[in-house]
């Protein structure tokens, strides 16, 4: 699984009723990021990839989405590393690529843990609750 659903419900308990708002910048933060850290590749441009690589490995990883949060790592040290040799991040276009898939995976596991919608609901027995 791509989120560690321990990490996840902690950080949900902990932040009460902001976690909703937590996830929804996460996830709006998250797509910039990406198209940034894509843009950057295609433009050539490994300095543009460093800081939303870095905020995103940040953030996926306070969220328990490690796996995102280590292809984000990898990203940044990779453009970091380019930034000082002056050379362009053609290597980085697999890694790159496999970016949008994950963050989407993740996006998936905290819509659907977040949505009160697509929480499967307890039968009411007699006004119990089903157990």
């Amino acid at each position: 699984m791509s989120v560690d659903m321990r990490t996840f419900e902690n950080i949900r308990s902990l932040m009460g009723a902001r976690f909703i708002n937590t996830i929804k910048y996460f996830l709006e933060d998250g797509a910039k990021a990406v198209s940034a850290i894509e843009e950057g590749q295609r433009g050539g441009d490994a300095a543009a990839m460093v800081l939303p690589a870095h905020t995103l490995k940040t953030e996926a990883r306070q969220l328990g989405a490690y796996n995102l949060g280590d292809l984000c790592d990898d990203i940044e040290q990779c453009a970091r590393h380019l930034v000082e040799t002056q050379e362009r991040p053609d290597d980085l276009l697999t890694k790159v690529a496999q970016l949008r898939a994950q963050f989407r995976d993740v996006t998936t596991i905290f819509q659907r843990e977040t949505n009160p919608l697509q929480q499967p609901c307890q039968k009411a027995v007699f006004g119990r609750a089903a157990r």
